[in-house]
């Protein structure tokens, strides 16, 4: 097969896996604490044997990376919602383990357990916390009240900047480092950080990647339908 052909095929596969990066970014671009997703590519050489018969570099994806650029905040007035101003992760506990979120939309659980909207239990600086009836109020240091009675206070971590991190599920990421305790957290109640994705800038790329998948799939065509057939042509004559 010519060189050509891998070329142009791992590049539509490339464009394939960003159409799946934008579709998940657009589809919560109004998911609570939501971060975008964003990679490249990059160049990838064959092996000397297959360079001798054919062109020897192809296009892979780069290495994806999440995009913690904070979202604007929204107003909500609602007790148990809370944002993260600045860099921090509130802890959660979830069946593979401990997460890191910025979605702030929390629950009282019917046993009185806070958790995230995705269930997933908060972690406080003394584990779980387990608030009472009443109204909520949660301070700026993360202090969470009930009737003015403290039932605990939020935890929130940081990770030094080498930190790789992965989508755990949703709005819950896992790390690769060990996190240190925010000693004065600067929290926003009766707010919530929106998502990170900017609706104009994925429809643009989406635009993008969807035009140049439908060159190299015109390229493809061109090398199957005119050159491969004029190949054919000629050997046949001789």
């Amino acid at each position: 097969m010519a060189g050509g052909y891998y070329t142009a095929l791992s590049g539509m596969r490339t464009r394939m896996d960003a159409l799946d990066r934008l579709a998940a970014d657009i589809a919560n671009a109004s998911t609570t604490g939501y971060k975008t997703e964003r990679a490249g590519t990059t160049q990838v050489d064959r092996p000397s044997f297959g360079a001798a018969l054919e062109s020897a570099v192809d296009v892979a994806n780069n290495e994806a990376r999440l995009d913690f650029r904070p979202g604007p905040l929204a107003t909500t007035g609602r007790g148990l919602d809370v944002a993260i101003q600045g860099k921090g992760f509130l802890t959660v506990e979830t069946p593979n383990g401990v997460r890191y979120t910025r979605n702030g939309h929390l629950v009282r659980r019917a046993d009185g357990v806070l958790t995230t909207d995705e269930g997933h239990a908060v972690v406080g600086g003394s584990g779980r916390i387990r608030i009472g009836p009443g109204d909520v109020a949660i301070d700026p240091d993360g202090t969470i009240r009930a009737d003015a009675i403290v039932a605990g206070t939020l935890k929130v971590v940081e990770f030094p900047p080498e930190t790789r991190f992965e989508r755990d599920l949703g709005t819950t990421f896992r790390a690769d480092r060990d996190p240190a305790e925010v000693e004065h957290p600067d929290l926003a109640s009766g707010a919530l950080e929106q998502s990170n994705v900017s609706i104009v800038d994925r429809v643009a790329e989406l635009s993008e990647v969807s035009r140049t998948f439908e060159t190299l799939l015109r390229g493809v065509s061109v090398l199957m339908n005119d050159v491969d057939r004029g190949a054919i042509a000629e050997l046949g004559r001789k």
